[in-house]
């Protein structure tokens, strides 16, 4: 993930999403806006990540053909959803200056006001948040397997080796998560180019559709890369599944086997985690600093957020169910459900019954999924604890 030269916040300011091309209005760049390669590479970069290594083990539960029909319906969904969401940038932002809507926090505040901002801002803070826990899940359970004589089994889950590693990591996580703003963090960029925010690119799709240079050209980019994307997610679940069958684990490097070159692929995975956190967490800091302190830098409030984030990682077992959790909870709130309600109320009274008709089922089909698949995640963690 880039880093731009203001600090990342998820209602105020973003991160640059792509720290490799030539900024807009540079001469690099040649001035103007951003073109269709630009915004794909935008929309590639801020999508794909680590959650994807939990793809062959959810295969391995729903089998190919059913998970590839949900993963292409996903990804329908969410680009019907992202271009829900552009549609109400491009009509608010005759009514407000462009670069008041800069972030999907400042759409939400347009929409409904204060208690707009509010809703996205807590979706926004619990999915960063929630993704950070994969991290050190994925990132603890790798060094475990990796290195399983360094710490003695225990049936204590305080005392057990992947919680060893985790508090290893902690002095060195509160250390970098102390960085009071992400221009000093742009060093770590290069280990964080690639982010996990999966269903969350409903807020990219939001963002970079003020960059691209051809408005009428920008729903056919989008849907390119989300078709890209998916047709990659399902060919390499399925292909990991059929590798390794019923055997499939909930991290598929960890499926890899022996060797060095297996060592090096997950050390680097985690070490791009591991610098990722902070890059992640920064939203949450804004957010909570800004409600509690006022908006004044707190070492202490970030170093209670972080412990927290590395509780709740001891506490869950499973990487994938963890995600599975936050994606049909959390996500599926902010990709589905936001988006539609904002669409009903700044075009309601001009739409026709059967768009209306439309968003409402698709308010009414993310509650439910995020109601029923937030109970099912919930039994899968609990079973794997017990197991």
């Amino acid at each position: 993930m880039g880093l731009g030269k203001n600090e990342a916040g998820s209602s105020s300011s973003r991160l640059d999403p792509a720290p490799l091309l030539p900024h807009h209005g540079s001469a690099e760049g040649g001035g103007g806006l951003s073109s269709q390669p630009k915004t794909f590479a935008n929309v590639f970069i801020a999508v794909v990540g680590a959650g994807v290594l939990g793809l062959p083990y959810t295969f391995s539960r729903t089998g190919w053909a059913a998970g590839s029909i949900l993963l292409l319906t996903v990804a329908l969904l969410t680009f019907h959803c992202m271009m829900l969401l552009v549609a109400c940038r491009r009509r608010l932002a005759d009514e407000h200056h462009p670069k008041a809507l800069a972030s999907f926090g400042d759409l939400g505040a347009a929409v409904f006001g204060a208690p707009g901002r509010h809703a996205v801002d807590a979706m926004l803070v619990l999915s960063q948040a929630s993704f950070c826990v994969g991290y050190l899940i994925f990132i603890s359970n790798t060094m475990a397997h990796l290195y399983p004589a360094a710490f003695a089994p225990s049936p204590n889950v305080l005392l057990s080796p992947k919680a060893l590693f985790l508090y290893a990591m902690l002095p060195f996580q509160l250390g970098l998560n102390s960085i009071r703003t992400l221009t000093l963090l742009a060093p770590l960029s290069i280990f964080a180019d690639v982010v996990d925010l999966g269903a969350m690119g409903v807020v990219v799709g939001q963002d970079v559709s003020a960059e691209a240079a051809d408005k009428k050209r920008f729903g056919a980019t989008l849907g390119l890369s989300m078709a890209f994307i998916a047709a990659m997610y399902g060919v390499f679940g399925a292909m990991g599944y059929v590798a390794f069958g019923d055997a499939t684990r909930d991290i598929i490097t960890t499926n890899l086997g022996g060797g060095w070159l297996s060592a090096a692929v997950q050390l680097g995975l985690c070490v791009n985690l591991f610098f990722t956190m902070p890059v992640m967490m920064n939203p949450v800091y804004e957010v909570a600093e800004r409600l509690l302190r006022g908006k004044r830098y707190c070492w202490w409030l970030r170093w209670a957020l972080v412990a927290a984030v590395g509780l709740a990682a001891m506490l869950v077992p499973n990487f994938t169910d963890f995600l599975a959790l936050v994606g049909s909870s959390v996500c599926v709130l902010l990709g589905f459900v936001l988006p539609a309600t904002f669409h009903l109320k700044v075009f309601g009274a001009e739409m026709g019954w059967l768009r209306v008709l439309s968003d409402a089922l698709l308010v009414v089909l993310g509650l439910v999924l995020a109601v029923f698949g937030t109970y099912s995640s919930l039994v899968q963690i609990f079973h794997s604890s017990s197991a």
